[in-house]
């Protein structure tokens, strides 16, 4: 485990704490799971963005190849 050095801003401690002692864990505990939660929500982000800008990449692509496939003539 790494051991790092953190500032936090006196009402984020302060309502930190009061969870805390609302929940019974220990605070190093409490973060790791806060920063765990956020790296996920980031990566969920980062992700969203990139596929955003692949469909977007592909989108003119995928319009004609619809377009193509409405035009074929399904005679039996």
């Amino acid at each position: 485990m790494k051991s790092i050095s953190l500032k936090i801003d006196d009402s984020i401690f302060v309502d930190t704490e009061k969870i805390l002692s609302r929940i019974n864990k220990p605070r190093n505990r409490y973060i790791n799971e806060a920063i765990d939660y956020y790296n996920r929500f980031q990566r969920r982000l980062i992700l969203e963005k990139r596929l955003k800008k692949e469909s977007n990449l592909v989108k003119r692509d995928s319009m004609i190849v619809l377009k193509d496939f409405e035009e074929i003539d399904y005679a039996d």
